[in-house]
């Protein structure tokens, strides 16, 4: 798994040039350059162009950079891929994946353009079939990474909103679980309600508790809870070091395990302090 912090992850539309370039100041650890959703189809060509001026102009720093483009069933797919990969971008966001094959697929299309060789795929989990098949999608070429499309989810879904979000547990879990078995990033859904900061935080702290690297946001306002909630507090920071310190004296003196606040330190303890503890560190070097 990637050390590289995507704590906050700003979707940012494709056709809007303030936008793109108010990105550009904004604390975020990735941004989402959308095409799909939140471009206007009259505005679809446009947006694709400017997007292509934008990614070679550059500016974003250490930002994550990931392009969602229009799926292949429609009419504006080819045309952002064939646009967008001339520019190499860091990744490229597929929705609706429904199976290994729609990956193989685009995997194949990057194939053909020098430009995206180092291209990664990232896919939007968003369908019941995309959740049942999560393993294999995530196996699949060139796979970096899953968005969670929560809303589309809940649509297909027929669910009834919920603030514990219950009924789309089993989707989230499923999804989950391959991204961990397979080593790629998951980052959790959008919260809507952008001006409602206690609802993101409780959904935040949820989407961390299952493991989640961090929240899809639709608003600027939105990034400093979803930075606070993904990262490392500096009581986490400081068990970890002394986890590490404590097993460490105990390996040095002959014993297996160690003990810190009462309670036994493993090796797997251990493995998962030196995590956070990359994490942090990850994060200060991104915000510099």
């Amino acid at each position: 798994m990637t050390t590289r912090p995507y704590r906050s992850v700003l979707y940012i539309p494709g056709s809007k040039e303030r936008a793109l370039e108010k990105a550009k100041t904004l604390a975020v650890d990735a941004i989402i350059f959308d095409l799909e959703d939140a471009v206007a189809p009259d505005e679809k060509a446009a947006a694709r162009e400017l997007l292509a001026q934008t990614l070679t102009a550059g500016g974003y720093g250490a930002r994550a950079q990931i392009v969602r483009i229009n799926g292949f069933d429609t009419e504006w797919g080819e045309d952002d891929l064939a646009t967008i990969a001339k520019v190499g971008p860091e990744a490229v966001l597929l929705p609706k994946v429904n199976s290994a094959a729609d990956i193989e697929d685009l995997a194949k299309r990057l194939d053909s353009f020098p430009e995206a060789k180092d291209t990664q795929i990232w896919a939007m989990m968003e369908t019941p079939l995309g959740a049942l098949n999560a393993l294999e999608i995530a196996q699949a070429p060139r796979m970096a990474g899953f968005v969670m499309g929560t809303n589309d989810l809940a649509k297909d879904l027929n669910t009834r909103a919920r603030a514990d979000r219950e009924p789309m547990v089993t989707a989230l879990g499923l999804s989950m679980l391959a991204a961990r078995a397979a080593g790629i990033v998951a980052v959790d859904g959008v919260y809507n309600a952008f001006k409602d900061e206690d609802g993101l935080r409780a959904e935040c702290n949820q989407g961390r508790d299952m493991g989640f690297d961090g929240k899809t946001l639709i608003h600027p306002a939105q990034v400093a809870v979803a930075n606070d909630v993904f990262a490392p507090s500096e009581a986490d920071v400081d068990l970890a070091r002394r986890q590490i310190e404590a097993f460490d004296q105990a390996v040095a003196d002959g014993q297996g395990v160690a003990v810190v606040d009462g309670k036994i330190v493993e090796n797997l303890h251990v493995e998962t302090a030196r995590a956070t503890l990359a994490k942090a560190e990850a994060i200060a070097a991104l915000e510099g």
